[in-house]
């Protein structure tokens, strides 16, 4: 006696769950590899602001982060305001621009005087905004 199957065998099916397998393991790896992404520095509540400027040529960021007693953050590392000044001397480059990230309650007389020794050193000064929210 011979058996016979109930359930056909398609061709077509084996080409498809090849090609269903390679997707959705590429989808797996954009997703688990968007969690990697993450913008350097520190996290700083920015002021919102609906004007922005264009990117900025090899600026220096500095980081002023609110804390009871403001922080002062320059290549991740945490500086007093004259050590700071000391590395902003350092920096051999014709065209000096830095990038202020100070936080939205940072006092005003801080990044104030962050500015004033930074445009002593012949910097341009760019104060960090946040995209104002609709």
């Amino acid at each position: 006696m011979k058996l016979s199957r109930s359930l056909r065998f398609n061709p077509a099916l084996a080409c498809v769950l090849p090609l269903v397998n390679v997707l959705f393991l590429v989808l797996l790896f954009f997703v688990l590899s968007s969690r990697f992404v993450l913008q350097p520095g520190l996290a700083v509540h920015l002021p919102s602001s609906r004007f922005t400027l264009g990117p900025q040529k090899d600026a220096q960021i500095v980081s002023i982060v609110s804390t009871p007693i403001p922080s002062l953050y320059y290549r991740d590392q945490k500086l007093s305001l004259e050590e700071l000044v000391q590395q902003l001397g350092h920096v051999e480059k014709r065209e000096r621009s830095l990038i202020l990230r100070a936080d939205r309650n940072t006092p005003y007389s801080f990044v104030v005087e962050v500015m004033n020794r930074a445009l002593q050193n012949g910097y341009t000064i760019v104060l960090a905004t946040a995209p104002e929210r609709p």
